[in-house]
């Protein structure tokens, strides 16, 4: 996993919800930046994988932005704005795997086959029988 800490630039704000007074003077709330562009990190080639998928997540200005206001404490959120960042970025990077294209077996051939009989039958049997 990549280690982004020493790239992250961290911005404090006071946390909305709950606390009363408490929460109307600490700024718990983290928002941590990361710019991909100028990141040492990544390679060229990772930083375009993770321009195109983390898109709707990077400003005007080329940073990926987290932020966190789930803990009481600022130290909290900081820790929580490194690990959504870091989980963010390696699920990114991941390359899914390539399909195989493969034909259905024999067996399976037929067992669907088989299948389709069984239905036809139920239904041929549900109809009206006519006399004559």
């Amino acid at each position: 996993m990549l280690t982004i800490t020493k790239e992250i630039k961290y911005k404090t704000a006071r946390s909305g919800g709950k606390g009363g007074q408490h929460v109307n003077k600490v700024e718990t709330m983290v928002e941590g930046y990361w710019h991909i562009g100028s990141s040492s990190l990544v390679t060229t080639e990772e930083k375009m994988i993770l321009s195109e998928k983390l898109a709707k997540k990077i400003n005007s200005e080329g940073f990926l932005m987290i932020k966190s206001q789930s803990d009481r404490s600022q130290l909290g959120n900081k820790q929580q704005v490194v690990k959504k960042m870091t989980l963010l970025v390696a699920k990114a990077l991941v390359r899914p795997k390539t399909r195989k294209a493969t034909k259905p077996s024999k067996a399976a051939k037929e067992k669907r086959l088989e299948g389709k009989k069984i239905t036809a039958e139920t239904k041929n049997n549900r109809k009206k029988i006519i006399l004559k």
